[in-house]
């Protein structure tokens, strides 16, 4: 009985341990600046998934869509859908800005392509570089490539 008392608790005591140490390393992000420019649909939808991820955790996301991947922002895009979840990129990326994220295509998208700004979802609008030079640069923002 006081060996069984004597493992519980030391059990116990290693998952407080535990506990307290991932707590201690779990980074405190308070922007995040995600840049996705692969025109792979499930690195697309893998960036979409990790920053709804980080924005679950209280993160503010800002997302930048280059090259491939600027055409998420179109509304004729309907991207084929992923597992596990059943979802395209561009679903992903509206329920992201449903919940307050911030999307814009790269300034050199539109002029390089034969879209136009009235072709891009409701609420994406175009990055201007000195923005997203400052988000960069900002000490408090993280910058994630895609």
């Amino acid at each position: 009985m006081k060996n069984k008392r004597l493992a519980t608790l030391a059990l116990g005591t290693a998952l407080l341990t535990t506990g307290a140490q991932a707590q201690e390393h779990t980074p405190n992000i308070k922007d995040a600046l995600v840049i996705v420019n692969s025109g792979s649909l499930q690195t697309q939808g893998m960036a979409m998934v990790l920053a709804s991820a980080m924005q679950a955790q209280g993160t503010s996301i800002n997302i930048l869509l280059c090259d491939k991947a600027g055409d998420l922002a179109l509304q004729e895009t309907q991207s084929a859908v992923l597992q596990p979840k059943g979802v395209t990129p561009e679903q992903l990326l509206a329920k992201l800005q449903q919940a307050g994220a911030k999307v814009d295509v790269c300034a050199l998208y539109l002029p390089n392509s034969t879209h136009n700004k009235d072709q891009l979802r409701a609420g994406v609008g175009v990055a201007m570089p000195a923005d997203i030079a400052q988000k960069m640069t900002n000490i408090n923002t993280r910058v994630f490539n895609f």
